[in-house]
């Protein structure tokens, strides 16, 4: 009987412990704003959770009594705080605090999870919406020239910039938008990024192989271009609208985008249009080719539910784009226009009339781009560990029209498929390594349709990659790198060219056709690439660190590299390619400090980096040196592999007084030398080969800004600004066989005003933006220019050669919150 009261005892003892259990929810903010991803953990225990999109968490079946909880995240100081649990549940809100240092900025890019800034060793660089909003620029990859040291850009015209890093470009530097690769064939000379500018809300760049994450393609680095997501009050409809007018060339640009939020959904929609006429300079006068009008279409909706979030976007891009070729009239300099296919002289061309250099319309010579992407992303929460999911599919469709007599036949008609897909898995923490398990690639289509010219085949990829990615803090010491492996398999069938009997044109035949030659044989190749990286960041205090590391990049030979055999008519280019060309390889070192002072930041980062299997573009020449012509009035490449190297520094002083707050001071280096290894170039022809092509100069960037500190009036913070960019001489240059000329430095003075307005009850009303580039009109040439080489005559009465760049412009941008 007392072993039964005893027993009866014990259970009900058990049934009031269990009822005891007390659940623990709240919500997460930072200056009332909810904060995700947010861990929540219980002092002593496993126990832990992490916040949502919209702040809130929820703890269950914790035993009643005290305990502390802890709230930290990567950005935020981290709370502690005391918590009574009685009852069935108990609220618990905290508020973090930010952290204002910059180096607490927290990335996604080029790592195996988001991450501060300060604790990744590889050069990483942010630039926000604001920094690209106070500057003068025709597209997106302008707007990251101008704001992150190392970064340039070989551009065709003011709507094509091609994003290089520390001098390596083309298929070396991988495009993402929004953790998507971007696959637009950007192999070619006047491809652009399909991205709409207005739509971006932040950049993030890797300086320095990124193999491990993206596979082949980032052997220079990333730029990932990242598109708004609100976060805001339920039940809110916002937006803004933007009108942006350019003097130069005319550009007007509008751009509407919205975002509503209900319950856990989040929804956004954008529109932008772009039109301009030619742009102009003193030297050139208005440069016929250069027009464009672009339209850009994108939506998205995103779920927020405690196992995760999805995400689901379509975006439309929409281009028409001059293609200037630079023929012009010997004696006058004045731009001249094709009006013949079969005995075109490229010399008694007529002169373009002065209304067509101003006009709006597209001339019936121009690129037709179109740009499709829809893409999933979704994570996936399991307690301390996560799943993400990426799939995408793109469709980049690309004509160029290039003959008079038939405006209506496309020269180039290409159609490009993408699927895209990309696996990681967080694994929970052990020992305090966070690390990542991956598996990403693509499969890719190529088709060529009725055209004329068939500078590439038609052909298929398969890319497979697998990684692993691990990272561990050690005190004041933060240690990360990893391993990966790549498969791509490239492979066309015999393509067939012959004659149109109608037109005289080329178009694409079957093997029987009599017309036909074989002019892309048939090719099937895998190749593998390892790479990988390792790196560490030592703290030496809260605001002063040391970086190193060293990564092992890979890049496959891209399509035009291995196949193309004949004319692109946007570049005005016969591109030769090799089909036994290997993969490129780089080992770079990095090495960098980084100081945030209490009136200064500091930063310098060197790099080395030695590459095998080098692929780059020459002109091609006979036996006697001359230039080899395969259609008239266009140049002729062939692609070359060797050894090469480059080397470099980054240097960053930004001087902000704390005795004079409204004070800041600029200032920022680059330097990179390119330098050929192929020695039996170098035995034969000397210092002509001793450079890499499209290597820029050294760039000082230098801007003085002061920033009210307090509204004046209806200006919230008014501020006004001059900078000035010096470029220095660039004689280091791939001279054989005139591949590239000397350039002259040069020094471009800008200058801008802006300012928020807000009523007396602190609603704003709109932001302003006043500015000016080149201000004082210089004439220069870019080395990365392309239209510098645009050039038939060996003299001209002016003494100029080539197509200059634009000329003063002056910017009027506003934008108006909904």
């Amino acid at each position: 009987m007392k072993s039964l009261l005893l027993y009866c005892f014990c259970f009900f003892i058990s049934l009031n412990t269990i009822a005891q259990k007390v659940m623990i929810k709240g919500v997460v903010t930072s200056q009332n704003e909810p904060v995700e991803n947010i861990t929540i953990k219980i002092l002593g225990t496993n126990g832990s959770t992490k916040s949502s999109s919209s702040g809130m968490y929820q703890l269950s079946g914790i035993p009643s009594g005290n305990c502390d909880l802890v709230f930290s995240g990567i950005g935020y100081q981290s709370k502690r705080i005391k918590v009574t649990l009685k009852g069935d549940t108990v609220l618990v809100n905290a508020d973090l605090l930010s952290l204002a240092s910059d180096l607490s900025d927290v990335v996604i890019t080029g790592v195996n999870r988001a991450t501060q800034l300060r604790k990744s060793p590889v050069p990483i660089a942010v630039l926000s919406k604001k920094s690209m909003d106070q500057n003068v620029n025709t597209n997106l990859i302008e707007a990251i020239v101008k704001g992150v040291p190392g970064i340039t850009a070989v551009t065709t015209g003011p709507n094509v910039s091609k994003p290089f890093i520390r001098g390596l470009g083309y298929n070396r530097v991988l495009t993402l938008y929004d953790g998507l690769r971007q696959e637009g064939q950007q192999w070619g000379d006047e491809h652009g990024i399909e991205v709409d500018e207005y739509g971006i809300t932040r950049a993030e760049v890797v300086k320095g192989p990124a193999s491990l994450t993206y596979g082949s393609d980032a052997l220079a680095g990333v730029i990932n271009m990242i598109p708004y997501t609100p976060n805001f009050e339920d039940g809110k409809l916002k937006g803004d609208f933007t009108a942006n007018y350019q003097s130069n060339n005319g550009m007007i640009g509008s751009s509407l985008g919205l975002a509503y939020i209900k319950n856990d959904w989040k929804y956004t929609f954008r529109a932008t249009g772009k039109t301009a006429h030619s742009y102009e300079n003193k030297i050139d006068g208005l440069v016929y080719g250069t027009a464009f009008r672009e339209y850009n279409l994108s939506a998205s909706a995103r779920v927020d539910k405690a196992w995760g979030f999805s995400k689901t976007a379509i975006t439309y891009y929409d281009n028409l784009m001059e293609i200037p070729d630079g023929s012009r009239d010997s004696l006058s300099r004045k731009f001249t226009r094709q009006v013949l296919d079969d005995g075109d002289d490229i010399k008694n061309r007529p002169i373009v009339a002065d209304g067509d250099l101003n006009s709006y319309s597209i001339n019936p010579l121009h690129q037709h781009i179109q740009h499709y992407r829809f893409y999933n992303t979704s994570q996936f929460k399991f307690g301390t560990s996560d799943l993400n999911l990426l799939i995408g599919g793109q469709q980049s469709v690309r004509r160029e029209y290039n003959h008079p007599t038939l405006p209506s036949q496309a020269g180039l008609y290409v159609v490009l498929n993408t699927f895209n897909y990309d696996l990681k898995y967080n694994l929970p923490d052990f020992a305090g390594i966070e690390s990542t398990i991956g598996v990403n690639g693509m499969y890719q289509g190529n088709r060529s349709k009725a055209a004329t010219d068939f500078p590439i085949p038609d052909y298929d990829l398969f890319d497979i990659g697998a990684f692993y990615f691990a990272k561990k803090s050690m005190g004041k010491v933060d240690v990360s790198g990893g391993i990966r492996i790549d498969r791509r398999n490239i492979n066309w069938g015999d393509f067939y060219v012959g004659t149109n009997a109608q037109t005289g044109f080329g178009k694409e035949v079957s093997s029987t056709d009599a017309t036909g030659k074989l002019q892309f044989p048939s090719f099937d190749k895998n190749y593998y690439g390892l790479s990988g990286s390792l790196g560490l960041t030592y703290n030496i205090s809260e605001k002063l660190l040391i970086k190193a590391n060293i990564a092992r990049g890979y890049r496959a030979p891209n399509i035009t590299e291995i196949g193309s055999n004949g004319l692109d008519p946007g570049a005005h280019i016969v591109y030769l390619g090799n089909r036994t060309f290997k993969p490129e390889f780089n080992l770079q070192e990095d090495i960098g400090i980084i100081a945030y002072l209490k009136d200064a930041d500091i930063s310098m980062e060197l790099f080395n980096n030695n590459i095998q299997n080098y692929i780059y573009q020459s002109r091609l020449t006979d036996a006697n040196g001359n230039p080899v012509v395969i259609v008239p009035g266009n140049l002729t490449y062939q692609y070359q592999q060797s050894k090469a190297r480059l080397y470099g520094a980054e240097i960053s002083v930004n001087l902000h007084p704390s005795a004079m707050k409204w004070l800041s001071f600029n200032n920022s280096l680059a330097y990179v030398v390119g330098l050929n290894q192929n020695q039996e170039l170098l035995n034969k022809h000397g210092r002509e080969a001793k450079y890499l092509p499209f290597i820029p100069p050294l760039q000082v960037r230098t801007e003085i800004k002061a920033t009210a500190q307090k509204p004046i009036g209806i200006f919230d913070k008014p501020y006004i600004k001059i900078d000035a960019a010096f470029f220095a001489d660039q004689d280091k240059f791939y001279a054989l066989d005139n591949t590239e000329t000397f350039t002259a430095g040069y020094t471009l003075i800008n200058g801008g005003i802006g300012s928020t307005l807000k009523t007396k009850k602190g609603k704003t009303l709109f932001d302003i933006f006043l500015q000016a580039d080149n201000i004082f009109n210089i004439a220069y040439q870019s080395n990365l220019n392309r239209l510098k080489y645009f050039e038939y005559y060996n003299r001209s009465p002016n003494g100029r050669s080539g197509i200059y760049n634009m000329g003063r412009n002056l910017s009027f941008k506003v934008i108006i919150p909904i």
